[in-house]
């Protein structure tokens, strides 16, 4: 593993006094004790439950090159420790991102939006890879210490950098964009999602265009030309002075514009104009909300300079994420049922999406189509008809069977026909027995609900009842 940081760069980025002897080169940087690699610098971050200062010594033990930690907490620290001595860890983290932002020549692209960031994160990392060296966020590290720790990795060589920023709250996205610099920024879309914290849609968009205040001197905004706030979203990137809007989607006017798709049970095939170049191209992936972020990556990476054939040719080979649409089959008696992971997350629009893919999913003989949702949160005094309002859609999808967990979900269940209703609980735990239960061999199963409703754990429990049997449990 090629070296990320040395000791005397990455304590003078952050202003740190060195206690002990730090290893010389440092391949990585990590806040968790339970996955630091040798080599790796540790911050010890205090977090709301957890403080990172007590496990300095299983992270050393771990073969940590250094902990940065705190002043106040040197006293409890181990004798002779390889330390560097801080007055903020969290504030510490953020100087080492902006030392390696400056460092870095390659081009960095930012990703946010109601829906879809991970996924567009994701898929830019995959068609850019192409290109040359390209650094990307993991997971869905995209708040006020994600962004920073992903951006602390940005290796000093890597020709591209994604980085995936996100928010609840008005006010949350310019620290972390401005931390980023990107050349090019790009807003999935504009959805009703932590209508909690907000006064309506429109305020959600001006939370997002936020991203526009860190755009680099010459840097684009890529927006989405169909969205009901997308004359919003423009005139903000105009009052920030952003050099270029790019927009794509359906819309004639759209800079990257869908002409022609062919939507599949496991992928699409997509005739797109990116930036008056015409690509044909398939994504891995199904459905149609993915097809529309396709028409943003290839316009992000053509602006950043990447080659637009080969990234159109990597979506082919695009595989959705755990819990964002990953599919398992499942041995049920009989012979075999789909299962298709949208545990993740969940707000109306991200709902819909999985549905319409539901809806393309394959069935066996007598197979139905069986959706498993649990209640969407942060919706605010909307929550009650945003949950109601999900009915046309199951019937447009052409669901069989429907089970709802939660008190919110239970306004869904009261609007659905009798015939759709397959079982309701107050929760996803008491739910899952009925869910395991019901599953049989030609069904197509989606499971989804806001991480608040916890629907993931009935994705394993789905997983580990009607698993393959492997070589190993076959052998005699």
């Amino acid at each position: 593993m090629s070296v990320l940081w040395t000791a005397d760069a990455l304590a003078s980025a952050m202003g740190a006094r060195v206690s002990g002897t730090p290893a010389h080169d440092l391949r990585g940087v990590s806040i968790d004790s339970r996955t630091v690699a040798p080599g790796e610098a540790f911050f010890a971050i205090k977090g709301d439950r957890v403080d990172g200062h007590d496990y300095v010594t299983k992270a050393l033990a771990r073969g940590a090159g250094v902990a940065v930690i705190a002043g106040e907490r040197l006293a409890a620290m181990p004798t002779g420790a390889p330390l560097m001595i801080v007055r903020d860890v969290l504030e510490a983290l953020r100087a080492a991102a902006r030392a390696a932002r400056a460092r870095s020549a390659g081009k960095v692209i930012a990703v946010t939006g109601s829906a879809g960031k991970t996924g567009t994160k994701d898929a830019l990392r995959l068609v850019l890879t192409r290109g040359g060296e390209t650094h990307a966020s993991v997971a869905s590290f995209n708040n006020h210490w994600g962004v920073p720790l992903s951006l602390s990795r940005l290796p000093a060589s890597a020709r591209f950098g994604v980085f995936e920023l996100g928010m609840n709250h008005a006010g949350e996205i310019e620290p972390l964009v401005r931390l980023v610099r990107p050349h090019v920024a790009i807003i999935t879309t504009i959805e009703a999602v932590h209508l909690e914290y907000f006064s309506g849609i429109e305020a959600i968009a001006d939370a997002k265009a936020e991203i526009f205040l860190g755009l680099e001197p010459g840097g684009a905004a890529v927006l989405p030309r169909d969205n009901g706030q997308f004359a919003r979203l423009a005139e903000s990137a105009r009052r920030a002075r952003v050099a270029r809007v790019v927009s794509f989607g359906e819309h004639q006017d759209a800079d990257a514009r869908l002409i022609d798709t062919g939507l599949k049970s496991d992928c699409s095939t997509v005739r797109a104009n990116i930036l008056g170049d015409e690509v044909t191209y398939k994504v891995g992936v199904p459905g149609k909300h993915l097809v529309m972020n396709s028409l943003a990556v290839l316009a992000a990476a053509r602006l950043a300079g990447a080659d637009l054939a080969l990234a159109a040719l990597a979506l082919g080979e695009l595989e959705p994420p755990a819990g964002r649409g990953r599919r398992q089959t499942l041995d049920v008696a009989g012979g075999q049922a789909l299962l298709i992971d949208e545990s993740y997350n969940a707000n109306p629009a991200s709902v819909r999406a999985a549905l319409e893919v539901l809806a393309q999913a394959p069935l066996g003989s007598r197979g139905r189509r069986i959706a498993v949702l649990g209640d969407m949160l942060e919706l605010g005094s909307d929550a009650a008809a945003l949950h109601r309002a999900l009915a046309e859609a199951i019937a447009a999808a052409n669901v069989d069977t429907v089970y709802c967990a939660g008190p919110l979900m239970r306004e869904l269940w009261d609007a659905l026909p009798a015939a759709l209703r397959g079982g309701y609980a107050d929760s996803a735990e008491q739910l899952e027995p009925e869910v395991l239960a019901a599953v049989r061999a030609g069904d197509a199963i989606m499971v989804k609900g806001s991480n608040g409703s916890r629907m993931g754990p009935i994705v394993k429990a789905l997983s580990e009842r009607f698993r393959a049997p492997s070589a190993a449990d076959t052998a005699v």
